[in-house]
């Protein structure tokens, strides 16, 4: 592979895009299953989400390098800016183009869901850069997990949904909350491995706040917790007759993967931990992609 190719992959953290696609992947499944499935829109959703995703990533990249967050040799994954592979005015022009495309994007969505969307789209464009930048960067003050909960979760299902199938529905609203969960796993790996870098950086994220004894555990529960916010849709099932092998298999491979990956979290240090962020947004996203599959067949 090309050096700068791997550079610019590594800037734009491909292992953690499976936290957006999944929650459109989710949302695309329950239009499906109720009949209001609509191609243009939900493709239109999936490029919008993976680019407001990457969007988020470059800016805590670049905005984390301004701030002194990121040094050389760290613990995590290497960072291009940081190590001068990349120029920082180029990664930052790099996230405001990204930023410009996925606005266009996102306007492609206004027939579907109205103009109404503008105000999302204008809160999920805030909030990418928010998260790392600002006179109160989220990420810096614990409240980068309620961030990824609201915009990574509930936002993507919910109003992917809605340009989809044109209607709110409760069991989106449960899906949002089941991807919300999964997806602060995947940020909470991430800050569990940097407390130590972040509390020298003065970045006071969740787990720098709580410990990581405590971060353990809540990974543990939010994986659990996400499958229990679909025990609706599990009784209606149940009621309908329809129960199925199926039915038992997707959410118990997620708990036992999900379980396994905790486990290694605990037993796991450093760089060691590095593997688990890509084996978390893998558990979050074969769940997702078998739930699409349970929805359509």
């Amino acid at each position: 592979m090309n050096k700068q190719v791997k550079i610019w992959i590594e800037a734009i953290r491909l292992r953690t895009l499976p936290v957006s696609l999944s929650g459109v992947l989710m949302a695309i499944g329950i239009a499906v299953w109720q009949h209001h499935f609509k191609w243009v829109p939900s493709v239109l959703c999936i490029v919008f989400a993976l680019m407001a995703q990457v969007v988020s990533n470059l800016a805590n990249e670049y905005y984390d390098y301004k701030r002194g967050a990121d040094k050389k040799g760290r613990v995590g994954p290497r960072r291009g800016v940081t190590e001068g592979d990349i120029k920082p005015a180029t990664l930052r022009n790099v996230t405001y183009i990204t930023l410009a495309v996925a606005c266009l994007v996102g306007c492609g969505l206004i027939p579907y869901g109205g103009w109404q969307m503008i105000p999302v789209g204008i809160a999920i464009a805030v909030f990418a850069l928010a998260y790392s930048t600002g006179p109160f960067p989220l990420s810096y003050h614990g409240l980068g997990e309620i961030t990824v909960f609201l915009f990574y979760g509930l936002v993507p299902v919910i109003f992917s949904y809605y340009v989809i199938a044109g209607r709110m529905d409760a069991l989106a609203v449960l899906g949002g909350i089941t991807i919300g969960f999964m997806g602060v796993n995947v940020l909470l790996v991430n800050n569990y491995r940097d407390m130590d870098d972040d509390i020298e950086a003065g970045k006071r994220t969740a787990v720098v706040i709580f410990g990581r004894k405590l971060a353990a555990a809540a990974y543990l529960f939010n994986g659990y917790m996400a499958i229990a916010m679909l025990s609706p849709l599990w009784l209606m099932i149940y009621i309908n007759g329809s129960m199925s092998l199926w039915t038992y298999v997707v959410p118990a491979l997620y708990l036992v993967l999900h379980t396994i990956t905790w486990i290694k979290l605990n037993r796991l240090t450093g760089a060691a931990l590095n593997p688990l962020l890509g084996a978390t947004a893998r558990n979050m996203l074969i769940f997702t992609v078998l739930m699409l599959l349970f929805f359509v067949l």
